[in-house]
């Protein structure tokens, strides 16, 4: 487990990253984490005393990453951006575990599989960790229906989200 101290910070006007708030992880930390890796992964570990797991470090460039610091975590770090934290990561190898029924669906619309069967981890488990949040059966079977037809068109989760939002 790698353990550093960082400034908790929020971009300004940046893409689709506007708004994010997160911590930087230097090249030279990401390396002790998952040498010469320059894709998203998985980290799990602890930010100050709160537990952390399944974050995705995001690639910036240069070898450089970002571990975005969402609502939830803020809301338990009881931080805001400029604030100090003590970081203590590792990889996290554990397994997604994907939604079942929307894994067969997938499989039964080839052009739709391929591109989800291409998507990294993480975007993977947006779609299926949507699906899995349906209240009711109903509601995940719409969930699967738009996943399929998404995948289909090549969308990213948040073009599916944007345009699944326009349609409710």
């Amino acid at each position: 487990m790698i353990t550093f101290q960082t400034v908790i910070k929020k971009f300004g006007s940046k893409g689709e990253k506007t708004g994010w708030t997160y911590i930087d992880i230097p090249e030279k930390i990401a390396n002790k984490i998952k040498p010469d890796c320059k894709k998203s992964f998985r980290v799990k570990g602890k930010m100050d005393e709160v537990e952390i797991n399944a974050l995705a470090l995001t690639p910036m460039g240069d070898g450089n990453f970002i571990l975005a610091i969402n609502a939830a975590l803020r809301k338990n770090l009881k931080k805001i951006d400029g604030a100090n934290v003590v970081v203590a990561i590792e990889a996290d190898e554990a397994k997604i575990e994907l939604s079942v029924d929307m894994m067969e669906c997938l499989q039964d619309e080839p052009m739709a599989y391929e591109y989800f069967d291409g998507l990294p981890g993480s975007h993977k488990n947006w779609f299926s960790n949507w699906v899995k949040s349906a209240k009711t059966i109903t509601t995940s079977t719409k969930r699967i229906a738009t996943v399929v037809k998404a995948c289909q068109m090549k969308m990213s989760f948040s073009e599916m989200m944007k345009s699944y939002k326009e349609i409710a």
